[in-house]
């Protein structure tokens, strides 16, 4: 008898856990946070229609009492991928371009560097990242040039893969994305935004650009961490909206988000966008390759593909759609779990941090009733060993360097302008025996490595990297920096 009521229990779905209750998440929250030491987090929980958690903790600026709350705002970075799906989709809505669209139907000045690729490519290519182009982030992070320069500079750029030959992520054509929609309706990218999404979803955030993110008093400030330290990281500045990477929001504002995209399209008892041409921007577009480190990211999982703004995969059975986002000082989390109508999304100002994916999957745990697992420990771990690899390998590095090792040649010879057809000018001046090579808003010092070869120096994205130089005698010809080739005028 007690096996038939305990098989009939399970039937009626009477053996499932109970809900978290509010305190419950915000302790998770408060966990979370205090594991990973950062600053400040904030989230926001949801399901079948209704906010099951809205809050934060810690603080907005290290060293001062202002917290961080449901409506303190945070940078997404590459979770503005989502919103520009969304945000095309409901242009097609009103017929205003298709998805298959060739892309200079409505911007005539993105080209890609292969003529058949260049003919062929569409909109849906631009956003699930089969169009072949590799990452580049130095033509728009900290560059010189405006988006519009920066899209028509890809056309120098070689494909990396074959068009539609695989997953290659980029924010570039995500930009030129953006740019599509501002030529095809005459309205900018944060206008579009406000217009499309904002308004209808009741936003009280939603600034495209640092100009109008620094109009908010609460405002989240970015760290990282340097030798167990925690210390301000300068911020990225975004002067213009960006499509792959401008959006800032507060975790209220993402909240009408995610119910809006688990409601297929639909808030507040009102259609924003199809039911239709939403379902698009979350089906499965690019296979993504499963490396190593793929594979010890998502530990649960058996497939990844690339939608359109988001990636797709299964986790312990279950469907999973979701994107991150990592800027300056700070990283976010967006996830939808359709089959259960519940998602949520994380900011936090750590840079770099796992701790997004190590609360997303307890948070993943908890919402789909699935046996609980260390994520913390998992992801630390992760993070423990990925320290040790690099050190290792600058280890290896050091121990292949050539003993005394001498410059071939006056350092004079390597000063000079040196030229990429996409990346333009960067230029090595040397003084006082010493030189720096500038490239965007780069000042990098160098010291010499071996042979030919130098090293740069400081706390930037590009430290530790080798610096190489082809010679013919005396003369210098090319430098090689970040796997291009800039040859000297």
């Amino acid at each position: 008898m007690n096996t038939l009521l305990a098989f009939l229990a399970l039937g009626m779905g009477l053996a499932k856990s109970a809900e978290p209750t509010e305190d419950q998440f915000a302790a998770l929250v408060a966990n979370a946070r205090r594991t990973w030491n950062a600053p400040g987090l904030a989230a926001v929980i949801v399901r079948d229609g209704k906010v099951l958690y809205l809050g934060g903790s810690g603080v907005r600026t290290v060293g001062r009492t202002e917290v961080v709350s449901g409506d303190t705002l945070f940078p997404l970075a590459s979770c503005t991928k989502a919103f520009t799906s969304a945000l095309m989709a409901s242009l097609i809505d009103d017929g205003l371009m298709e998805w298959d669209d060739p892309v200079r139907k409505h911007l005539a000045t993105f080209h890609l560097a292969d003529p058949a690729a260049d003919k062929l490519v569409s909109l849906r290519d631009l956003l699930c990242h089969r169009s072949g182009l590799g990452g580049h982030d130095l033509l728009w992070y900290r560059s010189p040039w405006d988006l519009d320069d920066v899209v028509r500079r890809t056309a120098k750029l070689p494909l990396e893969l074959p068009f539609r030959g695989g997953f290659q992520y980029s924010s570039l054509p995500v930009i030129a994305a953006g740019k599509a929609m501002e030529n095809r309706t005459g309205k900018g990218y944060g206008e579009l935004l406000n217009e499309r999404l904002g308004k209808p979803l009741g936003w009280k955030t939603g600034p495209v650009t640092s100009k109008d993110a620094a109009k908010f008093a609460d405002r989240a400030t970015g760290y990282r961490q340097t030798g167990g330290k925690i210390e301000p990281m300068p911020e990225h500045e975004m002067r213009e909206a960006n499509a792959a990477g401008s959006l800032s929001l507060s975790a209220r504002d993402l909240g009408a988000f995610l119910q809006f995209q688990l409601s297929n399209g639909a808030y507040a008892g009102k259609r924003i966008v199809s039911e239709n041409n939403l379902a698009e921007t979350k089906a499965p577009h690019t296979p993504m390759r499963r490396s190593p480190e793929m594979k010890a990211t998502y530990p649960e999982t058996i497939q990844n593909s690339y939608a359109m703004g988001w990636v797709v995969y299964d986790y312990r059975g279950h469907a999973v759609i979701a994107h991150g986002g990592i800027i300056d000082g700070f990283r976010a989390q967006i996830t939808l779990l359709p089959d259960a109508k519940a998602g949520f999304a994380l900011l936090n100002n750590l840079h770099g941090s796992k701790l997004n994916l190590a609360l997303g999957n307890i948070l993943i745990d908890r919402l789909l009733d699935l046996p609980a697992k260390d994520w913390h420990a998992y992801y630390q771990k992760m993070e423990s060993d990925e320290a040790e690899a690099k050190a290792k390998a600058l280890a290896l590095r050091l121990l292949a360097r050539a003993p005394n090792p001498m410059v071939h040649r006056p350092l004079a010879n390597f000063a000079g302008e040196y030229e990429h057809p996409a990346y333009g000018t960067a230029t090595l001046a040397a003084k006082d025996g010493k030189l720096a090579l500038s490239f965007g808003s780069f000042v990098l010092p160098l010291e010499h490595w071996e042979f030919d070869t130098f090293r740069i120096l400081g706390d930037s994205v590009l430290s530790d990297e080798l610096l190489g130089f082809r010679a013919k005698g005396d003369a210098v010809e090319a430098l090689w920096f970040h796997d291009l080739e800039f040859r000297k005028k």
